[in-house]
């Protein structure tokens, strides 16, 4: 079995932020009986920004950007360091892999990366990634790592993702507002409790919550990527989930729709640009037949954005009923709304959105 473990800031650091080498040699071990076991392991990591944080003296952690990358800097090599000493002491040789998301967008850089990541495993190594905060170009975007974890999933054809964070599994309720919320154990591949509304709001020293879970369960799941979302702090929490015990976290099961990977991205990890309004019968192509968005369909557009942005399309009643990389501007799409192919400027896309650029979410 291939096996993909995420652990994020909240579980690796301290309330100082100063990393928690209990808990990193805790989650080591664990790793190091599943490889005893005969299986391979990627670990995600998050805590640089973090651990930044504390290598500065800081009293608090920045909201800029530019602060937060050269936090990570910062962060990284002290992170990295101690993945290094917890691994060594299992004869394990970690592996530090960056990776940012052009490299799942673009099919050579994606190509390169699941390479590099399947030759370190052949080599016996635990590749180790973590975002590249300090040189990517935009905000961080994967939610406290966890779309990156399902995304390396993907990327790796891993028979397994399991998602340490701080609450046992999907509760029925927030557990600490309600102790009689029930833990749920099970989801299936098309059970609503994927799309439930759950805090975004992560803690102080990371940036995920349980939405930000649920999304990356989503992901793995239409990867064909079993998923278990358990607590770090639980002894053998990665042991169990790997041997299907349904006493830790809640597991995911796995869906028959398997994306590729530029998909997977439009679907959930690029951040949205604006909003493209369609009547009923695009809603029906879209859905139904699996078409392209044409411009006839189109009754309105929300937002400024250039060709190639990500957008969110809904229908009249604003359910989003799916993602896409436009091929036409916004003050295009406002042009071309409601026109057909032949009565558009010649020199414009025939198509707003192409249906292999466009993932339906309904």
């Amino acid at each position: 079995m291939r096996v993909v473990v995420k652990i994020g800031s909240s579980s690796l650091t301290s309330e100082t932020g100063h990393l928690r080498l209990d808990v990193i040699d805790a989650v080591v071990g664990q790793i190091a009986a599943v490889r005893a076991l005969g299986h391979e392991v990627i670990l995600v990591t998050s805590g640089a920004v973090a651990s930044g944080v504390a290598g500065l003296g800081l009293a608090s952690r920045p909201q800029d950007v530019l602060s937060l990358q050269a936090l990570s800097a910062v962060g990284q090599p002290r992170l990295m360091a101690a993945y290094d000493s917890a691994f060594g002491s299992h004869s394990i040789v970690a592996a530090q892999v960056l990776l940012v998301p052009h490299d799942f967008v673009d099919r050579q850089q994606y190509l390169h990366a699941r390479a590099t990541v399947l030759r370190l495993l052949e080599y016996g190594c635990v590749p180790v990634v973590n975002e590249n905060d300090a040189i990517a170009n935009n905000e961080i975007r994967y939610g406290d790592n966890d779309h990156l974890a399902a995304l390396v999933s993907h990327l790796v054809g891993a028979d397994l993702l399991v998602l340490l964070t701080d609450t046992d599994g999907l509760y029925t309720e927030d557990p600490r507002v309600n102790p009689g919320a029930r833990r749920v154990a099970h989801v299936a591949a098309d059970d609503p409790l994927l799309t439930v509304t759950a805090t975004e709001k992560g803690t102080e020293r990371g940036s995920g919550g349980m939405a930000s879970k649920l999304a990356s369960a989503r992901i793995a799941s239409w990867s064909g990527v079993t998923a278990v979302i358990a607590a770090a702090t639980r002894d053998g929490a990665v042991v169990s989930a790997v041997n299907g015990d349904d006493s830790t976290g809640t597991r995911f099961a796995p869906h028959d729709r398997n994306l590729s990977a530029r998909k997977l991205w439009i679907a959930f990890a690029a951040e949205t640009e604006g909003r493209i309004i369609v009547d009923g019968g695009a809603r029906d192509a879209l859905t139904g037949r699996g078409t392209s968005l044409l411009p006839a369909g189109v009754t309105g557009c929300e937002g400024s954005f250039e060709a190639g942005a990500t957008v969110e399309i809904a229908d009249d009643a604003g359910t989003v009923i799916a993602r896409g990389m436009t091929t036409m501007s916004s003050a295009q799409v406002a042009g071309a709304a409601g026109r057909r192919t032949a009565d558009l400027d010649p020199s414009w896309p025939t198509e707003v959105i192409h249906r292999d650029d466009l993932v339906v979410l309904v």
